[in-house]
Parts: structure tokens; sequence; C-alpha cells
């Protein structure tokens, strides 16, 4: 396995711990507190440590042997489960944060109130922002590597590993979220008002839906097929000319899974060669296009003689 599908799995494992600590916290304190925050950060949580799984399902699936169905075999399942916990973070964690957060504001307009034991809803929420802190660190550790130069930002939107900006948007939304239920929370406590608790579950919320719908976009994009990058493309296109390939007349490639690149390009022999020529040059091709770019496993070359445009 790749350096990137080691540290996707480090980091979803990472990260289901930390979740499952964090959810069983913050139930706890949401029944002792009766915090609107505290219930949305829970589901919120719930949701993660599901989502976490469903990675590592995909991660699984991904590795079953192509067979006559599929051929090209199973690592796109790795883009659709990924795809599939945009979709739960979007209804369970979002939409659900959105609805209680309105229930919790008409309640607060209506009757008022005030939370029970805030100091408890406080120290649970510093443990999770803990636990999520070590979490979102081994993902930042592990994403490293593959992030090379880029911006975080870049890397995020331009990855093939899906499993490493998930997380990595999951844990960075998970402190973001606690931070906002901190406030709501300490607010509350001080003001006496309900209200500082319902605006930070909507908040919560709506940070929960523009993660999924970040996440949705990228999955999305490499469901329908992403080629490779400029300079993988660029790093192809060289190793395919030399030994008996003049030039490359054109060139495509695709994503069949994170580690694993279809090349299909129409090469350019030298004029004279006879058949066996032929079949050396595609050869010798192959060889330095692997050497070149690992991840380029499925190859298929069409020799062809090069033609000046008219």
């Amino acid at each position: 396995m790749s350096a990137g599908g080691e540290g996707g799995s480090t980091a979803i494992v990472a990260a289901l711990g930390a979740n499952l600590a964090i959810a069983v916290a913050k139930f706890v304190g949401f029944l002792v507190t009766g915090s609107s925050s505290m219930l949305a950060e829970s589901v919120h949580s719930v949701a993660d440590s599901g989502n976490q799984g469903l990675l590592l399902l995909g991660g699984k699936q991904a590795r079953r042997a192509a067979d006559e169905d599929h051929p090209f075999g199973y690592g796109r399942e790795r883009y659709f489960w990924s795809f599939v916990v945009a979709l739960v973070i979007f209804t369970l964690g979002g939409v659900f944060s959105l609805y209680e957060g309105v229930h919790k504001l008409r309640e607060a307009l209506d009757h008022g109130g005030e939370l029970d034991s805030p100091l408890v809803a406080v120290g649970i929420l510093a443990f999770a922002i803990v636990a999520e802190g070590f979490s979102f660190r081994t993902a930042v550790r592990e994403s490293r590597p593959l992030k090379g130069a880029q911006s975080w930002w870049s890397f995020i939107r331009t990855s093939k590993t899906p499993e490493l900006p998930v997380v990595l948007l999951e844990d960075f939304g998970a402190l973001v979220g606690l931070a906002l239920a901190m406030v709501g929370v300490v607010l509350t406590a001080v003001t006496g008002d309900l209200l500082w608790d319902a605006l930070g579950t909507l908040s919560i919320g709506v940070l929960l839906v523009l993660i999924a719908v970040v996440l949705v976009v990228e999955m999305r994009g490499l469901l329908l097929g992403e080629g490779a990058t400029s300079v993988q493309v660029a790093q192809v296109r060289s190793a395919l000319v030399g030994d008996g390939v003049s030039r490359v007349i054109h060139l495509k490639t695709l994503h069949l899974g994170p580690e694993e690149l279809l090349v299909a390009a129409k090469i350019a022999v030298e004029p004279g060669l006879d058949v066996a020529g032929v079949a050396a040059a595609i050869d010798a091709a192959e060889v330095r296009v692997r050497a070149a770019v690992p991840i380029a496993r499925a190859m298929y070359l069409e020799p062809d003689l090069y033609r000046e445009p008219v």
C-alpha cells in the first residue's frame, strides 16, 4: 500500500477513536445541561464516527481484485464512500443542527430559560477540544507528504486520495464547532439567556453544511473521473518519447482509484521499424512511464506514424 493509503488509514483510525470518546462525553453533557449546542455537537460526533467507519469500509472494498464485471478493479469505491460521508455530514450533522437550533431559538424567544450545570458543559467541551486536536494533528501529519508545497486548500481541492481531505475537513469543522459551542454555552451561562446557546447551534449547522457542500463538489469530480495532475501528465509525456518513439500525438489519463492511473496515448514510432521493433518501442515506453509515474498501472499505447497537419 502506498504512503497515501497508509496515512489515510492512520488518520481515519485516530479520528474514529477520538470521536467515539467525544460523542459519549458530549451526550453526557447534554443530558446534564440540556444545552442544544451540546446536543448538536453530540450528533456531529456520532455522525463523524459513522463516517470514519464508512471510509474504512471503502478502503476495504477498494482492495478487491478486478473481475469480469469490473475489469479495472474497485478503486473508485473509496470515492463513492467518501461521497456518502459528505451526504451524512450534510443531513445528520448540518441539517439536524439547524433544526435543533431553530427549535431552541423559538424556545428561547418564547420562554427564556437557562442551562443546568454549565461548568459541566465547559469541562466536556474542553476535553473534546483536546481529543479533537489530537485527531486533527494526526491528519495534518499524515497529509504533509502528499501535500508537498501546495496550500492546504489546494491539497483539498486536488488530492486524489479522498480520505485525508475528508478527515481534515471533518476535524477542522469539529474544532470550529466546539469553539462555537463553547462560546454559546459560556455566553448563556454569563447572560442567563438561552438565545446564545441557540445561536451557537445554528452556527454549527451552517458550518457543517458548508463543509459538506465542499466535500460533495470534490467527491463528485472524482466519481465522474479526473485525469492526472499537470505535473504527472508532463512526466508521462516526456517518458513516452525515446527508443523508437519520436513524439506523443495525443494523450489521455484517468484515475481508476487514488493510486491507479489509466494512460491511453497515440504515439509516433520511428518510420521503418518492423513489427518486432514497434513492439519493443512500446514495451520500453511503458517501462519508462511506470518508472516516472508509478501509479500508471493500466496503459494502452497505439503506435502510428506522425504526419504534419495540413
